[in-house]
């Protein structure tokens, strides 16, 4: 994955998915809060309302996409997955939303697809069947939600709508890494038996050690999805705080990321 900076934001995004995409990082906006500083965008950190739109804006002109399009329902980690359209445009941000989720499709253009985080996996995905149709995803895949196969439930809304494994391109994106994420015995019982064995791996003082970007991978490549149509971000949240918030680095007091992706 790469960088770019424009407007003084700073966010990543994938040669691989040729819509309009980025992953916020914490640089470029007006949060002036050591905890939130400076480009949070989620309201309840801390920051007030005008203070979080005005980030908002300078990240959605940095990618490209209209800041009211842009939908960020409650998510509550889980694999739940929603068709949305442009009748859910600025849902979250502009106007009430009255459902949660962790993930969205949409094959409509007007509304771009958000997710927060701040050391949970984002995932954005585009499907494209040569020029007759086109679908864009994005997904906050927590330990819960990648337990459940978020990427799963995705995927097959994806393939439902006509969309083959090799129409999918996917990036996965910063979040904590497993160098820093050391977990115990609730989350290596959530993990079914085949991702437990590969991706939750014991350490010397009882507790594991989880690599949920690596578990989300393996998930893609079992549905038939191309390796090479996935990037995958090398950037661990608890490591950067230079560049990135992070809810475990920061003891739950820190501002949020916001991953876009819109046809």
């Amino acid at each position: 994955m790469e960088y770019k900076t424009s407007g003084g934001v700073t966010f990543a995004y994938s040669p691989l998915i040729d819509v309009p995409h980025g992953f916020s990082t914490r640089l470029g906006g007006v949060s002036e809060a050591a905890h939130t500083s400076a480009l949070n965008l989620a309201f309840d950190k801390g920051d007030g309302r005008e203070t979080v739109l005005k980030n908002l804006a300078l990240f959605a002109a940095a990618v490209g996409v209209d800041e009211k399009s842009i939908i960020s329902a409650p998510q509550i980690h889980s694999a739940t997955v929603r068709r949305v359209s442009i009748a859910d445009a600025g849902r979250g941000y502009f106007k009430e939303c009255d459902f949660a989720c962790d993930g969205y499709i949409t094959t409509e253009r007007g509304v771009t697809l958000g997710v927060k985080t701040a050391d949970c996996v984002p995932i954005l995905m585009c499907a494209k069947r040569g020029g007759e149709g086109r679908a864009v995803c994005a997904l906050h895949a927590g330990w819960r939600g990648t337990s459940a196969r978020i990427v799963e439930a995705a995927l097959g809304e994806l393939f439902a709508l006509g969309f083959a494994p090799s129409d999918i391109y996917a990036a996965i994106g910063p979040s904590i890494g497993s160098c820093c994420y050391e977990v115990g015995e609730d989350f290596y019982a959530a993990f079914d038996a085949e991702l437990r064995e590969k991706f939750v791996i014991p350490t010397e003082n009882g507790k594991y050690r989880a690599d949920l970007r690596a578990a989300n991978l393996a998930l893609f490549e079992a549905a038939g999805v191309p390796r090479q149509n996935v990037d995958v971000s090398e950037d661990c949240t608890y490591c950067r705080g230079d560049l990135y918030y992070s809810h475990r680095r920061q003891n739950g007091t820190r501002g949020s990321m916001l991953s876009v992706i819109a046809l």
